[in-house]
């Protein structure tokens, strides 16, 4: 009989700067036209963000149009310069919200046998693993994993990694750090449709345990899928000035129209009314309208996630995270998580929320 695993404890982490009303002003600034800049405050207005937050401080000189120099207009800076940046700031968040799992969960550090960091926003080696293990005093001979590049979905990799370690290794006590700077990588631009894509972005870590200790949410199974004929809605490119997204118009409509074919073998064969919660990524609003046209979901079942699309932004792979944290404090009830990526892919998960 294979041992279960459990999504024991997360304690979440964002930085200080509240960026999102600045982020706006910002942007219209870029935009050359004032057909777009009106295009663009009606999807401001309907976004359903309030707070945003970064590591990048903008407020040294609210008079001027960058943040802290490091956006200056007619001098955004390149890539080597935001990878830079990733490395001094990103064992800082990182350690805002692991300070917080490890008092929680009341695990000594030398207990934790596994390390899987995900991040699709910045690399540096060694690396933030090695940082973590350095600072707290990990086993050196901890087994590390780094799942690089898979965006917003990249968090329910990391949670079926871990579920299999456990499955394997029943003694496990598997760290995970989700850990992304999304606001590193805004483009200088005036294609509208760019700038709406950074409208939503947002840093944000999440670091949590999975071990087999019945607590917390059962990991109960997991499924992939790839939408066909789709693999130009969203993709994420190295460039020359930092990390080059691009999120098509055609996204939401894409999921609408095909999570249907998929939910049978997402669900197990079972029923949506079976399942008493809906951990859905907070890709944006139109992004969660489809999953909750696709699903035939009533609106209610998004409430989480648009809770923390709202309250902090669309942090990639952290995201899934945060939404999975407020069900956490939730009764018993069964679940399933969705989460979309370049492909466009789809990464779900059943769970059981338990004692």
């Amino acid at each position: 009989m294979s041992v279960a695993a459990y999504l024991n404890h997360i304690a979440v982490a964002v930085p200080e700067h509240d960026v999102h009303e600045t982020f706006i002003e910002f942007a219209s600034r870029m935009l050359k036209t004032e057909r777009n800049r009106k295009i663009f405050q009606r999807m401001v207005d309907r976004c359903h963000v309030s707070h945003r937050y970064s590591c990048i401080n903008p407020y040294d000189d609210p008079a001027k149009p960058h943040w802290s120099g490091f956006y200056a207009a007619n001098d955004f800076p390149g890539t080597q310069e935001r990878m830079r940046h990733y490395q001094t700031q990103a064992f800082v968040l990182a350690q805002k919200a692991l300070d917080q799992l490890l008092e929680k969960a009341g695990v000594a550090a030398k207990e934790i046998t596994h390390l899987i960091v995900t991040s699709c926003t910045g690399f540096y080696a060694p690396g933030i693993d090695l940082d973590i293990i350095r600072h707290y005093g990990l086993d050196p001979a901890i087994e590390r994993t780094i799942i690089g590049f898979m965006g917003c979905q990249a968090g329910m990799n990391a949670l079926k990694s871990a579920r299999h370690i456990v499955r394997s290794h029943p003694e496990a006590q598997v760290l995970i750090v989700n850990l992304e700077l999304c606001t590193l990588h805004l483009q200088e631009t005036d294609d509208l449709e760019k700038v709406l894509s950074f409208l939503i972005f947002a840093d944000g870590c999440a670091a949590s345990l999975v071990s087999a200790k019945p607590q917390g949410l059962a990991l109960q199974s997991f499924h992939s899928a790839i939408i066909p004929e789709s693999r130009e809605h969203i993709t994420w490119n190295i460039g020359g000035d930092g990390f080059d997204m691009h999120l098509s118009g055609k996204v939401p409509g894409t999921i609408s129209r095909n999570l249907p074919a998929a939910l049978p073998q997402i669900l197990q064969g079972g029923n949506v009314s079976n399942f008493s919660y809906w951990a859905v990524h907070p890709g944006g609003r139109t992004v969660l309208d489809a999953v909750r046209d696709g699903a035939g979901l009533k609106e209610s079942a998004l409430g989480y996630s648009r809770h923390i699309l709202q309250n902090f932004g669309n942090m990639s792979s952290a995201s899934i995270m945060f939404v999975l944290k407020d069900i956490m404090g939730e009764a018993s009830g069964r679940g399933c998580c969705l989460a979309f990526g370049p492909g466009v892919s789809i990464e779900s998960m059943l769970f059981q929320k338990v004692a």
